[in-house]
């Protein structure tokens, strides 16, 4: 049995209001997973849940969903090219950089760019498709205007799915958002990444908290040490059937050890900010 499964969170039935939780971790570290049996268990719970993609080079969050890919944000709007040049054009002139600026509900998002099933909503940022088309900076600018302007209905839950590292934060990606998630592998990497997403965050005073994927209870200690006890709000054990649908190209449909006490952490973070 995992360590954190003997730590208690409290439930509560109030349901979520207007909650922006952003994934983020290394390369490899769980995050599309994460993200997308979080959004499931929110859905199961009777939530209406976006899932934002701002991943510009991972494919495979629609697939672990069991959804099609939508248009890209970024085409609709214009295209990499014209946001760019948006961008440069207000950086010479010195004025402050706004892809977007206007509010956007889900039910405004336009419909090309979104797919849906059921409650379940899944839309993409944008993607790098070619060689030497040049830096994400359009797509980076674009997410973070987008999850700043997007205006949650009650009991609306969006998960921002992000790119491996910390290229998000230096975007300012997560300017927009209520709640930050890390997840780590057993990994030295995944530990040092740690120290500078939350120096990161730290600057925008926002909260790194962290969620321990494939890990074991020997690993759980060693981990739980460095990063303490306060900020792990979840152990996802290893699980073969997860690796084995990521190696297939499967949705994923498990029911995961640990998956709930990140959706009662969501749950618990968003009361707290209705009552300040």
């Amino acid at each position: 049995m995992l360590l954190f499964s003997k730590i208690f969170i409290p439930k509560y039935t109030k349901k979520v209001k207007k909650v922006k939780v952003l994934i983020c971790g290394k390369g490899g570290s769980g995050k599309s997973s994460i993200s997308s049996l979080l959004a499931k268990d929110l859905l199961a719970r009777g939530y209406r849940v976006l899932v934002v993609d701002t991943d510009e080079s991972n494919y495979g969050l629609s697939t672990q969903l069991g959804m099609e890919d939508p248009k890209p944000l970024m085409d609709k709007v214009g295209g990499k090219g014209a946001i760019l040049n948006m961008q440069l054009t207000a950086y010479n002139a010195g004025q402050p950089i706004i892809v977007l600026d206007e509010s956007w509900t889900i039910d405004e998002i336009p419909s090309e760019c979104v797919t849906k099933k059921g409650n379940l909503y899944l839309m993409q940022i944008g993607k790098v498709h070619h060689f030497e088309e040049g830096c994400a900076c359009p797509m980076g600018g674009l997410a973070k205007d987008f999850v700043c302007q997007l205006d949650l209905a009650p009991t609306d839950v969006a998960i921002i799915d992000t790119e491996a590292g910390t290229e998000h934060l230096a975007r300012g990606v997560a300017t927009g958002v209520d709640v930050v998630l890390m997840v780590l592998d057993p990994s030295y990497e995944s530990l040092r990444l740690s120290e500078k997403t939350c120096a990161m965050a730290g600057e925008a005073s926002k909260t790194v908290y962290f969620i321990l994927n494939k890990i074991n209870d020997k690993h759980a200690v060693k981990m739980i040490n460095q990063l303490g006890k306060t900020r792990v709000i979840a152990q996802i054990p290893f699980d073969p059937a997860i690796q084995e649908n990521g190696l297939s190209g499967e949705e994923l449909n498990e029911k995961v050890s640990g998956i709930e006490n990140i959706t009662e952490f969501v749950i618990q973070c968003s009361r707290e900010k209705q009552q300040d």
